[in-house]
C-alpha cells in the first residue's frame, strides 16, 4: 500500500483543521510526487511543476518574505519564459507575504476567480449514495467515455477541455490508474462528469470536475458523483479527499462533510 509509513493524521478534519492543512501543504504543495508527464522542480523557497504542452505547469508552493518576494517572482517568470507557454502561480490565502497577490499582479499576472480549498476525511463520508432515479454512473474506460467528460465540461464550464480528455486516456494505459473518471448518464445523455486523481505517496486524493447540466441540478447527481469517487479513493487507501470548490459546489460539500481550509486563486501568466 503506497500510504504505508505516512505520518499519523487527524480523523476529524473539522476539529484538526490546522494539522490537516499542514499535511496538505507538505504533501500536495511542497513535496508532490512527479506524476506521468510532469517534472517537479524544488528550490529552497519554491516548488514548481513542469508539464508537457497539454499539462498544468506553474508555481505550486512558495515560502517568501517581504524582502525576497519580488526577486523570487522575477526568477519564476524567467524560468517559465524558457518554456514559452502559459503557466500559473497557485496562490493560497495563507501564503506569505501578506501582499503577495498585489505583487503578482504588478508583475503581470492575472487572477482567475478564487476557489475554496476543502478537505474531508473519507472515513467520515457516506460513500453509499445512489444517483437519482433514471440516472446511471458509468466509469470511463474508453475514448467515448473521455469524449463524454469533455462534452459535459464544455457545456457546463465552457472552454477547451481536450487536455483533460488526453489525461484520462493516458491513464487507461497504467496500473494502477492515476486518474479515474465517471459520467452520470440519463438515457443517452451525459448530464454530469467528474474525475478523481490519485497522487503517489500522499494521503490526499483530489476531486475535479463534477459539473452538472442545469436541468439536472439540485437532484443529488453531484452528491452521488462525490460518493462514487470517495469510494474509489477509500478502496485505494487514501485518507482524505481534496477539492478546489466553486461557489456553487462549496455549500453542497459542506453539507456532506467537507471542511474549508483556505481560499486558493490561480494567477495566470500568459504573455506567450
Amino acid at each position: 500500500m503506497h500510504l504505508a509509513g505516512r505520518r499519523g493524521g487527524c480523523s476529524n478534519v473539522a476539529v484538526d483543521r490546522i494539522a490537516v492543512l499542514a499535511e496538505f501543504d507538505d504533501q500536495m504543495r511542497r513535496n508532490p510526487a512527479a506524476e506521468l508527464g510532469t517534472d517537479v522542480e524544488r528550490e529552497e523557497r519554491v516548488t514548481r511543476i513542469i508539464s508537457g504542452e497539454d499539462g498544468w505547469s506553474g508555481v505550486l508552493w512558495t515560502d517568501l518574505t517581504e524582502t525576497d518576494a519580488e526577486a523570487v517572482i522575477g526568477a519564476q517568470v524567467r524560468r517559465f519564459a524558457e518554456l514559452a507557454r502559459p503557466w500559473e502561480w497557485k496562490y493560497y490565502s495563507y501564503d506569505q507575504p501578506a501582499g503577495l497577490p498585489g505583487r503578482l499582479q504588478a508583475a503581470g499576472f492575472v487572477p482567475d476567480p478564487a476557489e475554496t480549498l476543502m478537505v474531508a476525511a473519507i472515513a467520515d463520508l457516506n460513500v453509499n449514495v445512489s444517483p437519482p432515479a433514471g440516472v446511471e454512473l458509468v466509469p470511463v474506460t474508453d475514448a467515448d467515455g473521455a469524449a463524454a467528460v469533455m462534452r459535459v465540461h464544455h457545456e457546463v464550464f465552457g472552454g477547451d477541455h481536450s487536455a483533460i480528455g488526453a489525461a484520462i486516456m493516458a491513464a487507461q494505459e497504467l496500473q494502477p490508474r492515476p486518474v479515474e473518471a465517471v459520467v452520470a448518464v440519463a438515457g443517452d445523455t451525459a448530464i454530469s462528469a467528474g474525475r478523481v486523481e490519485f497522487p503517489q505517496h500522499s494521503d490526499f486524493a483530489s476531486l475535479w470536475g463534477g459539473g452538472t447540466l442545469p436541468g439536472w441540478r439540485g437532484r443529488g447527481v453531484f452528491r452521488s458523483l462525490v460518493a462514487y469517487r470517495a469510494q474509489l479513493a477509500r478502496d485505494r487507501g487514501y485518507r482524505y479527499l481534496q477539492v478546489d470548490a466553486s461557489s456553487d459546489s462549496r455549500p453542497i460539500l459542506q453539507r456532506i462533510g467537507f471542511t474549508e481550509l483556505a481560499k486558493t486563486t490561480p494567477f495566470r501568466y500568459s504573455e506567450y
